[in-house]
């Protein structure tokens, strides 16, 4: 007999050999129908996996995502087999679960389409039909490449040879099909009840774009109907959402052919929306003790081959040869670091001098691959509110806090603060062609992350080999509206640049000592940010944010001359006004306002100019009707001063109701 300890605590004994689904029968039968897979000993396993000794055993259903993760990717294997079955000719990649789905890449000349789209779906739901049993095996290396190499499947030979000596190579089986897989799957295809084909895609083979680029299919599954129709209500509201569309539909932004991918235009009104954030960050970083520098966008060689990025970074820069530039080697600057730790330099620092916050609204340029580009998410020309605090190791924790701090700040007054978390991003002690190879410093400055985080109270995850090449970093993560998190803003702490730099201060004995350095950013990349808050808002942005905040519109010529006394009172306010003088119909003109998602819309005519009133229409409550000017005025005012912010306060008012 063995000793068996479940989620909640339990102990029981059961019979060594017996399997993790054999448990879950004994648990519950409805427990062992909704099984996806299993946790023994913490690792994630088939639950056709059986037991051999005393072990903690966690049962996974779909409302786990681990559970979600392993009825997914046997969807995957469903939707591969089907394309196989439809297309024999084409040759398999990989097929992964992601959050809220999974895709399969295959190897054909065309991308598929939406026709192509039905005809797998058919076959995939005669594959589930046929309640299929899945059977996993193992192969000795030699044997698995063989086998695969006469299926005709080279992606999984390539796959097999990248092994490490000694890895277990297993396969799934369902029906004919076979594919090279570390599992866990459900026990047949018979759970796989609803799903969905997306959208097609291209993807380069193992993400390299010098490889092959590859047909990838995107899709969902869930157990039943109803989740899946609920999901997929929600990724139509999400496509409503989507800045990459709606950006371009109000006219925020916009991309040229001619200009480049990866190179977004912003057009007046998304411009606006960026000058009033900038302006915002400068001043709150100016009261918060930071000092302004102005750098230059481009650099020799030299400087980034002394910071490291030249060894580290060089292939995320864009170069000019030196027959291009009098012999020298010229790079496009992809962050400001090196060139305010020469300003630092230029002077020499006592500890009385410390901290010295540099702060600079810097416009930074990467070579992002073409694949990974999007919208404004990730582009190659951004503008970020970059920072770098140099401070004595004693302020450290206190100048990592002001930081944290900071970005909390924004990011509440932004209205994203419930929707961000948290990501501790550790070195990769195996990769050190990646990072400045210092075991242990690096291993002392994540100790030294880590205290700090926990003294902050922060609920983190933890990610191995996201770190920056110079030093350990927490980074504040945002997930878009399609569910792809990407990371908004950094706070990172530097052991590597002061030595590099040749960075000191003299200390209260009079001695040289070497600072600590810590990156930052305060709102992050501008335009990605922008990007978040068109989706958070679906575009309606709140009255101080909004390129306009109050549209005036005359119900005829003859009251042009109030609505232009009107726009001027809200425009010596500080207040974003425009009038439409055009001769159009009045309701023809409110749902062109209502369209752009103007916060407030004020009608003038005949009783509003004799009784110095306007008739307001607001997004929040509808037709307000007249309200007097000096009152209106004070009241938006006040709106935007405070940057107070009515959409979610309501919508914080509705979700308590």
């Amino acid at each position: 007999m063995i000793n068996i300890t479940l989620k909640d605590g339990t102990k029981k004994q059961y019979e060594a050999g017996i399997t993790i689904l054999d448990i879950a029968k004994d648990l519950s039968e409805g427990l062992a129908r909704a099984a996806c897979a299993g946790k023994l000993n913490g690792e994630m396993v088939d639950l056709r996996t059986p037991v051999t000794e005393d072990a903690s055993i966690e049962i996974l259903t779909f409302n786990d995502k681990e559970g979600k993760w392993a009825f997914r990717h046997t969807a995957a294997h469903i939707l591969a087999q089907a394309v196989k079955n439809l297309y024999p000719d084409v040759k398999l990649a990989i097929g992964p679960a992601i959050e809220d789905g999974f895709y399969y890449d295959f190897d054909r000349e065309t991308a598929f389409t939406e026709e192509e789209f039905k005809a797998i779906e058919a076959e995939m739901k005669k594959i589930v039909k046929a309640k299929l049993p899945i059977e996993r095996f193992e192969l000795p290396r030699e044997e698995a490449i063989k086998m695969m190499e006469e299926a005709g499947e080279p992606y999984k030979v390539e796959l097999i040879r990248d092994l490490p000596e000694g890895e277990i190579i297993s396969f799934y089986k369902q029906g004919e099909f076979v594919d090279l897989c570390a599992g866990p799957h459900l026990m047949s295809t018979k759970p796989v009840d609803a799903f969905k084909i997306l959208y097609a895609a291209g993807a380069y083979w193992k993400g390299n774009e010098k490889n092959k680029m590859l047909a990838r299919i995107y899709a969902t599954a869930f157990p039943k109907k109803a989740e899946l129709n609920e999901h997929l209500e929600k990724l139509e509201e999400a496509k409503k959402r989507d800045h990459n569309k709606l950006g371009r539909e109000l006219k925020l932004f916009t991309t040229d052919e001619a200009v480049g991918q990866g190179l977004p235009l912003m057009m007046p009104k998304g411009a606006r929306v960026i000058q009033t954030l900038q302006r915002w960050v400068e001043d709150e970083e100016e009261r918060r003790g930071y000092v302004l520098t102005k750098t230059p966008s481009m650099a020799k060689n030299d400087l980034y081959k002394i910071s490291g990025h030249w060894d580290h970074y060089k292939d995320g820069m864009f170069v000019m040869g030196e027959e291009e530039t009098d012999n020298e080697i010229i790079a496009l600057r992809p962050m400001t670091c090196p060139f305010q730790f020469c300003i630092y330099n230029s002077e020499q620092h006592s500890y009385r001098d410390l901290p010295i916050r540099y702060a600079e609204t810097a416009t930074l340029a990467r070579n992002e691959s073409s694949g990974e580009m999007h919208g404004l998410i990730r582009v190659r020309q951004f503008t970020l509110a970059d920072g770098h605090i140099v401070c004595t190791p004693e302020q450290l924790e206190d100048e990592f806090k002001g930081c944290l701090d900071l970005i909390k700040y924004i990011m509440n007054t932004l209205g994203i603060d419930k929707d961000i978390s948290y990501r501790f991003s550790k070195w990769d002690p195996s990769n050190t062609e990646k990072y400045i190879d210092n075991p242990a410093a690096w291993e002392e400055t994540q100790v030294i992350m880590k205290n700090i985080l926990d003294h902050l109270d922060i609920d983190y995850t933890e990610a191995e080999g996201e770190a920056a090449f110079y030093g350990p970093k927490l980074d504040i993560q945002f997930k878009n509206v399609h569910g792809k998190e990407d990371t908004i803003i950094t706070i990172q702490i530097d052991f590597a640049l002061a030595e590099r730099f040749g960075m000191t201060y003299v200390d209260s004995n009079g001695e040289k000592k070497r600072p600590y350095i810590i990156h930052r950013s305060s709102i992050g990349c501008y335009e990605r940010t922008l990007a978040m808050l068109i989706e958070k808002y679906a575009g309606a942005f709140p009255a101080w944010l909004a390129p306009t905040a109050v549209k005036v519109l005359p119900i005829s010529d003859k009251y042009a001359d109030y609505a232009a006394e009107v726009t001027k009172a809200l425009k010596d306010n500080g207040i974003k006004v425009e009038a439409d003088y055009r001769t159009e119909k009045i309701g023809y003109k409110i749902r062109e306002a209502r369209m752009e998602r103007v916060p407030y819309i004020l009608v003038v005519g005949m009783d509003e100019e004799a009784n110095r009133t306007v008739s307001v229409r607001s997004r929040q409550n509808g037709d307000e009707g007249a309200v007097a000017l000096d009152t209106f005025v004070s009241r938006v005012s006040n709106e935007i001063k405070t940057r107070y912010n009515y959409h979610l306060e309501m919508k914080d008012q509705n979700e308590n109701n």
